[in-house]
């Protein structure tokens, strides 16, 4: 993807991790902070983006995590409950982003598979609102946010094999 194309509805200004997460994160109306971009390496998820979770270590696919679930299924899905679900909640407690935000956790979440021209799941992104509470969340994501996620992770897709 040049620097001129686009993903569906989200201007692209790179083809780094951080400028995809940048356009999607601006596409959907959260922080930078509420993205997360993994890649399938092995019988585990990596982090591409954010760079802080990079270091912290992988995901197993057999783990009941939501990233998990969906590249081990390939479906998309949204939680608007998200305290609700379990969930791997070690990444967390890293701290990225802004001061402050540290008792934030994630009380949304949408995710979606990121499958590789020949139908194979490469990755996973995922959109969060995060706050201290529900209420300070925002707007419940929808189906047809989760459609939007699932058009931009098909744009991904054909880029994975670059980043």
């Amino acid at each position: 993807m040049s620097e001129t194309e686009q993903l569906p509805g989200v201007e692209v200004p790179g083809e780094t991790p951080e400028a995809i997460c940048a356009g999607v994160a601006e596409k959907f109306g959260v922080r930078r902070t509420e993205i997360a971009l993994l890649r399938v390496s092995g019988n585990v998820l990596r982090f591409l983006f954010p760079a802080q979770l990079k270091k912290v270590g992988a995901i197993p696919l057999s783990s009941p995590s939501v990233a998990a679930r969906t590249a081990r299924t390939g479906r998309s899905d949204l939680f608007n409950a998200f305290t609700r679900v379990k969930h791997l909640s070690v990444f967390e407690v890293v701290k990225i982003g802004e001061p402050g935000a540290d008792s934030e956790v994630i009380q949304k979440l949408m995710s979606a598979p990121i499958e590789d021209p020949n139908g194979h799941i490469v990755g996973v992104i995922q959109v969060s609102r995060k706050a201290e509470h529900p209420c300070g969340a925002g707007a419940d994501f929808t189906t047809h946010d989760l459609r939007e996620l699932e058009s931009v992770a098909a744009s991904i897709g054909r880029m994975m094999p670059k980043l």
